[in-house]
């Protein structure tokens, strides 16, 4: 998937786009309001069937100017447009003032922003949010939040209005999704437009939720070399993305050839969670996969399995014995591992004497070390993956967690992203940064979000276990072979596909065994 943009990387391209002689200003802006229309009429074919009515918000920049664009472009087409302007026309930019009065000029109104705050004529089809997109760095005023309080309105009762978001929705931060000085009145759009790349924010934090779905429309700008614009040598993020044949196996291979994983267990009657994640490191493709489990646990684990191995693991001692099989090449620690045993076993497994291997740390091997984070850290090495949820996250790394809750009063807000990178860094390994916007970061500054929002919306993987499911695909994968950040990467991918493939009604011992499923369709 391509790369996802921040709001000035957007701004460099379109002014390279100008500088170089591909366009003019004027030129992206039309291209820009012609993909918004165009964009409207994909999403609802049934719009072109016959002239609607429209209302347009245009903001007091260059947003504004795609709306009187879009209006124009409406009004050809015999739609009745209401336009409503905030601030005024004579402040516009350059480009933006043009678009005005060439709209005037066909004889188009363009009514104060106030007015559409009042009671409307009509209750249009489509209203189009070109009020702020990437660059807001002002505090909304009273007549502003209440025009969005009429749009979220609109989105309600029995005559829907499709709601359309230039950008990204006024209000939000196109680097972080955040919105911006407090929480805004945005009721958020149905469908968002963007031109030649998402940008971070429609895969983050609130604006995910709210930009619906986002169609990104070429402006024809290529690079410099004359080819089409390619993605950076170093993007700050990008989609998520699965590589087919990284999964596929070879025809003359032999169980040891694909990886042999080792998933520590808990206690007596807190097994579940590490036989959910070594089901999945199966499922994912380990060609072994043996549980560590405690003398009290045994019977328990040995009654639950079949495929899977048992070894028996009393204490740190043990485990480093164990671990003399340099055939064990991946390791898993943390689901229902308990924090008194992820004490004694994390730093046996990470510490002096053993050969470091891939190791996936989650949930108890986290938490054990909330108090004293910098001695996990100091431990750790680049082939490790840390899987914290949010709240996992604030008690590792306090001082990024402060920064993501602090009420942004300008973009580009803290985010998600600039989190998992630090906190990716500070540990000197993968950090898997759970959520509806799962962000991976790599150690060397390479991030992904896989992004759960709209078409990929999966509410269902709130289930207990889904978690300790995605340790496992991350364990299988690292017993493959595949480095930290790309078992990371792929198996979070997977995980939110196996969930939208099963569909509503899904518990976690699901998820493993649709994986087959998907990995057909991915025609391996």
């Amino acid at each position: 998937m391509a790369e996802l943009l921040t709001a000035a990387q957007m701004r460099t391209i379109e002014q390279e786009a100008i500088e170089s002689g591909q366009a003019t200003g004027l030129d992206l802006m039309e291209t820009a309001g012609r993909g918004i229309f165009e964009a409207i009429l994909e999403e609802w074919p049934d719009l072109a069937k016959e002239p609607q009515r429209a209302v347009v918000l245009c903001g007091p920049g260059n947003n504004g100017g795609d709306g009187f664009v879009v209006a124009r472009l409406m009004r050809d087409w015999g739609w009745e447009v209401g336009v409503y302007l905030y601030g005024d026309p004579r402040n516009l930019p350059p480009d933006a003032r043009a678009n005005f009065d060439r709209w005037t000029a066909l004889g188009g109104t363009v009514q104060s922003i106030e007015a559409f705050t009042g009671a409307l004529p009509e209750r249009p089809s489509v209203a189009v949010d070109a009020l702020f997109g990437t660059g807001l760095s002002r505090r909304l005023d009273t007549v502003v939040t209440r025009a969005l309080g009429v749009l979220g309105a609109m989105r309600q009762g029995p005559l829907v209005v499709r709601v359309v978001a230039v950008d990204m929705p006024s209000g939000y931060c196109a680097d972080s999704g955040r919105p911006l000085f407090e929480v805004q009145a945005n009721p958020g759009a149905d469908l968002t437009v963007t031109f030649e790349r998402p940008r971070l924010g429609h895969r983050l934090a609130e604006a995910a939720a709210v930009s619906g779905k986002v169609a990104v429309k070429p402006l024809g700008i290529r690079h410099r070399d004359g080819g089409a614009l390619y993605d950076s040598k170093t993007p700050i993020a990008r989609d998520c993305r699965v590589l087919p044949h990284l999964l596929s196996k070879a025809g003359a291979g032999h169980k040891y050839a694909h990886g042999h994983a080792l998933v520590l267990t808990g206690g007596s009657g807190r097994t579940g969670a590490a036989r959910l994640a070594a089901r999945a490191a199966l499922r994912i493709g380990a060609g072994l996969v043996t549980l560590g489990v405690p003398p009290s646990a045994q019977l328990e684990v040995a009654g639950q399995i079949t495929a899977l191995m048992l070894r028996r693991v009393d204490g740190a001692e043990s485990l480093v014995a164990l671990l003399a099989d340099e055939r064990l090449n991946a390791l898993c620690l943390g689901p229902g591992l308990g924090i008194d045993r992820a004490r004694q076993l994390v730093p046996a497994v990470l510490g002096g004497g053993v050969k470091p291997r891939p190791t996936v740390l989650d949930a108890d091997a986290l938490t054990a070390f909330a108090e004293d984070p910098d001695t996990l850290f100091a431990r750790l090495h680049e082939d490790c993956v840390l899987t914290p949820h949010g709240g996992e996250f604030a008690r590792l790394f306090p001082d990024l967690a402060v920064r993501l809750t602090e009420v942004p009063v300008k973009g580009p807000a803290y985010s998600k992203v600039d989190a998992a990178r630090d906190a990716a860094r500070r540990a000197g390994c993968t950090v898997l940064f759970k959520g509806a916007d799962t962000v991976i970061a790599a150690p060397d500054g390479g991030c992904s979000i896989n992004s759960a929002h709209h078409d990929r919306a999966v509410p269902w993987l709130a289930t207990a276990g889904a978690g300790d499911v995605l340790s496992g695909f991350m364990a299988g994968l690292l017993a493959r072979g595949l480095p930290a950040s790309t078992a990371a990467e792929m198996a979070a991918w997977l995980h939110v596909e196996c969930a939208r493939s099963f569909g509503p009604g899904l518990i976690a011992e699901d998820l493993p065994e649709q994986l087959p499923t998907v990995l057909k369709l991915l025609n391996l």
